[in-house]
């Protein structure tokens, strides 16, 4: 275990209010929608349901017997649940201070939101984020050298989805890709249009338009035209279309979700350190982590995220206690610009960690470091 996350801390005050029956429902929804649509989509099931649905299912008829709603009669109701019922939702009535109320576990195009794989990650057991933490530590673990892990972790982040084509292309290396490439697999039909793949320009991941038809050559789709796995992603640019879907291989979902999307802004990051001037070093494991180097008796981390649910990065943070003096917390910055975020991200922690864990953006970083030293000068 590496030194940033060797203990719980102890939390009297985690500022994260208790789940009753319907916040745990919630989520165990959420974990049966990621795992479905990894290995099926969540466009048709028949009968006899998988074990896992049959019995989030079961579970969600007692719930609504218990507190007096009409449950679903079938499993493609339950989906339609999970789409139009919104965590505050009074069946679910999840705290507002865990999950945004707005938030849903399945998309109009139906795959699972990015909410739902969070909510799917929140608990003892890490879920889908924990998911993508193991496959990295295998990889970790097969490299052998940390050099050969770095280049093998930065191709899967820079590369969500391989064609054959890609192979020919400069730059390709056969080690590495003989070492990643049992983390990809072929594309999925519902990643599919007319037979062909669409991946956003921006965060390069799967994309599909929301009537799941191809679009007009030569009209931009707009951000209520087209759903990405980002689901933040401006568009100036049309979406990149893929022919030959079965030369193509894809990252499996966990990674590109955890690895992949937040890898624009740890690029981010290491481009302002750079510019700063400050010396920096990657930490082992499967984290997007730096330990930054001279600064003085203290050890000061950097840790680079991209979750749309403020409360439930906390509430990891936490549960994965840093060991380092301080730990600066790095967004996207829109993320960190709506309202209320920075907010529900420090009302999370509990109340010892609120001075160690600092919640900042690649704009924010180098500012946020300098307050840092003058605060420890002052504590000194």
């Amino acid at each position: 275990m590496r030194a940033g996350a060797a203990h719980r801390a102890d939390r009297p005050d985690t500022g994260e209010e208790s789940e009753g029956a319907g916040s745990e429902l919630f989520r165990e929804l959420a974990r049966m929608v990621a795992a479905l649509a990894e290995f099926q989509g969540l466009r048709s099931f028949a009968l006899p349901y998988p074990g896992l649905a049959q019995r989030a299912l079961d579970r969600t008829v007692m719930h609504c017997l218990d507190v007096g709603e009409t449950p679903p009669r079938s499993l493609p109701e339950l989906w339609e649940w999970c789409r139009t019922k919104p965590a505050g939702d009074p069946l679910f009535a999840v705290p507002a201070s865990l999950v945004t109320p707005g938030a849903t576990l399945v998309h109009p195009v139906r795959m699972p939101t990015r909410s739902c794989l969070e909510v799917a990650s929140h608990g003892p057991d890490g879920g889908v984020a924990a998911q993508a933490c193991a496959l990295l530590g295998d990889l970790e673990a097969r490299c052998g050298t940390g050099e050969r892990y770095r280049q093998c972790r930065s191709f899967l982040a820079r590369h969500p989805v391989v064609h054959q084509q890609d192979r020919f292309g400069p730059g390709w290396s056969k080690a590495v890709w003989s070492r990643v490439k049992d983390l990809y697999g072929p594309l999925p039909e519902s990643l599919l249009v007319d037979g062909d793949f669409l991946r956003c320009p921006s965060c390069g991941l799967p994309a599909l338009p929301q009537d799941r038809a191809m679009p007009v050559p030569g009209r931009s789709a707009t951000d209520t035209d087209i759903w990405c796995e980002g689901e933040e992603c401006p568009r100036d640019d049309p979406l990149q279309l893929i022919r030959e879907p079965e030369q193509t291989w894809i990252l499996r979902s966990s990674l590109r979700t955890f690895l992949a999307l937040p890898h624009r802004t740890e690029e981010a990051v290491r481009d302002a350190l750079d510019r700063a001037g400050i010396d920096h070093e990657a930490l082992s494991g499967p984290l997007s982590a730096y330990r930054l180097r001279d600064t003085g008796p203290g050890i000061v981390d950097i840790q680079v995220y991209d979750r749309l649910q403020p409360a439930l990065l906390a509430a990891h943070l936490a549960d994965s206690a840093p060991l380092a003096d301080r730990t600066l917390v790095v967004v996207p910055d829109a993320l960190a610009g709506r309202d209320g975020y920075r907010g529900a991200f420090t009302d999370a922690l509990p109340s010892l960690l609120r001075d160690r864990l600092v919640l900042t953006t690649p704009v924010g970083l180098v500012p946020a470091l300098g307050r840092a030293r003058r605060e420890e000068k002052n504590d000194a």
